[in-house]
């Protein structure tokens, strides 16, 4: 199992110097991953309901706050950081940027970094942002999401790139260089409904869900494993073989106190011996990577949280 942590691309740590500690110190504990999350701008009235709080509202703006910073630019600044560390876009919403420019962005970034970057991919949930960005219709997002990453990948893996739909065509075009990693860097599909597993069938390189969907709550190993059955079942139906698709899962419940959901534990929360004894459990199910939610208000208190958890779960692991 590796694990993964979120890099502090928003709030008071959001600054060059507390960035660079917490990636290098990332690296220094053994941790194999840092994500970066995605939204280009925060409109100030938002009615959409955010799909992974219960009540529905966005917590970056609770407080009259969303600032956050560019994604691809902050990743291509982790990459000239770090020397090991992978760095993972969770998630960029795809239909958010033109699918060429994100196809250079991200074959840039892997040939500077050697390798290192992975694509957690997404439709998106705000209308309002989709609005704001003038982009395509937030109704058409699938399809949109669909075409693009189509398009990404016949860039970074065709001679002479050509793609012909609705929402992209380009033919008889020069794209290099292209991306150290082969066939390209690795797709991880983000979500858990039914079309978010079928994205990972056609297309996905890794299964990446987030625990706290109230319709697809994953906060044990036993509902995870239900899920990435389920999705397994959906790679073999589109004629690829299962073992070709990795799982992986993002735990926004962690905690070194119990939390309590309908009775019962919230996977990896609790001391450290239950949040290993749980890391174990979501590997028999078939997960190689876990992100946990490692974020603070300051640095020191970050890096004591990082050097606890390296310290005390990584090993029992």
């Amino acid at each position: 199992m590796q694990f993964g942590l979120s890099a502090p691309f928003r709030g008071p740590m959001a600054n060059p110097e507390d960035l660079r500690a917490i990636a290098q110190a990332a690296e220094r504990l053994g941790f194999g991953y840092m994500t970066v999350s995605d939204h280009i701008l925060c409109p100030r009235s938002i009615d959409a309901k955010y799909p992974y709080a219960d009540d529905g509202e966005f917590p970056w703006t609770q407080g009259g706050g969303g600032d956050c910073m560019e994604q691809f630019t902050l990743m291509a600044w982790l990459c000239a950081a770090t020397t090991k560390l992978r760095l993972l876009t969770s998630v960029v919403v795809i239909p958010h940027r033109n699918p060429l420019f994100m196809a250079k962005s991200i074959a840039t970034m892997d040939v500077l970094s050697g390798g290192r970057v992975s694509i957690g991919c997404g439709t998106g949930w705000m209308r309002e942002e989709f609005e704001a960005l003038g982009i395509a219709p937030f109704e058409k997002r699938g399809q949109v999401t669909n075409e693009y990453i189509g398009a990404m990948k016949a860039l970074w893996t065709q001679e002479n790139p050509s793609y012909d739909g609705e929402f992209v065509r380009f033919r008889d075009v020069i794209f290099d260089p292209k991306p150290v990693q082969k066939p390209h860097p690795p797709l991880w599909i983000g979500g858990e409904s039914g079309p978010a597993m079928r994205r990972v069938a056609a297309v996905g390189d890794v299964w990446y869900p987030f625990a706290s969907n109230p319709k697809f709550r994953l906060a044990s190993a036993d509902a995870y494993r239900d899920r990435a059955q389920r999705v397994q079942q959906a790679v073999a139906e589109a004629g690829r073989d299962p073992a070709d698709v990795g799982l992986a899962y993002n735990s926004p419940y962690h905690s070194e106190k119990a939390v309590q959901l309908d009775g019962k534990r919230v996977a990896m929360t609790g001391t450290a011996e239950q949040r290993a004894e749980d890391a174990r459990a979501f590997a028999e199910a078939g997960a190689t990577t876990m992100m946990v939610n490692l974020t603070a208000n300051t640095r020191a208190e970050m890096l004591d949280r990082m050097e606890r958890f390296s310290a005390e779960v990584m090993p029992l692991v």
